[in-house]
């Protein structure tokens, strides 16, 4: 005679299954490993400018946003040039450092980061101007001050996408010539 099994007070069955419907529509060879970790992206010239594109992106909005630019048309243009590209910049910081590109081989990240950039460098570089055009010097220096340095970082930020410009097109022509 065939003993029941013994459980213990409060334990419980687990009963797992697997599913072959997920299985079927993974396309061959995927891996379902997770995500990588690229460390030394950051010590490339393209991380570093990478990193500052955020910080010194950050300062520009943050600087603008903490005064009443709101009244003034033209830092809302600065301040959608600089919260777009941070935003985006962080990630593509996410997707570098995680090596999801790697993941995604149907997308040509070389002409990507190319196109991301180049349009960075240009609509950076006119928000600077129109940054720099638009301080004036009024009775509240804090709103002077704050646009004065964000007007500043403005164009160092657009140096920075400048340089990832030119090391994106290097990428892209090495791609290419292939």
């Amino acid at each position: 005679m065939e003993q029941p099994s013994q459980q213990r007070p409060g334990a419980q069955t687990v009963t797992t299954t697997s599913n072959s419907f997920i299985a079927s529509f993974s396309p061959a060879g995927a891996s379902t490993s997770t995500l990588a970790y690229d460390r030394e992206f950051l010590r490339t010239a393209p991380g570093v400018l990478m990193l500052a594109e955020i910080v010194l992106g950050l300062l520009v909005w943050t600087l603008i946003a903490g005064t009443e630019y709101f009244l003034y048309p033209a830092f809302g243009w600065v301040m959608f040039v600089a919260v777009f590209y941070w935003v985006l910049t962080v990630f593509f910081l996410i997707i570098y450092m995680t090596m999801t590109y790697t993941r995604i081989p149907q997308v040509p990240w070389t002409m990507v980061g190319l196109c991301f950039n180049g349009s960075a460098f240009i609509l950076y570089l006119i928000a600077a101007i129109v940054d720099a055009s638009s301080v004036t010097n009024e009775q509240n220096s804090h709103n002077y001050n704050s646009w004065a340095a964000s007007s500043f970082f403005a164009f160092v930020v657009t140096f920075c996408y400048a340089g990832n410009a030119y090391f994106s097109f290097i990428s892209w022509r090495s791609r290419t010539a292939q």
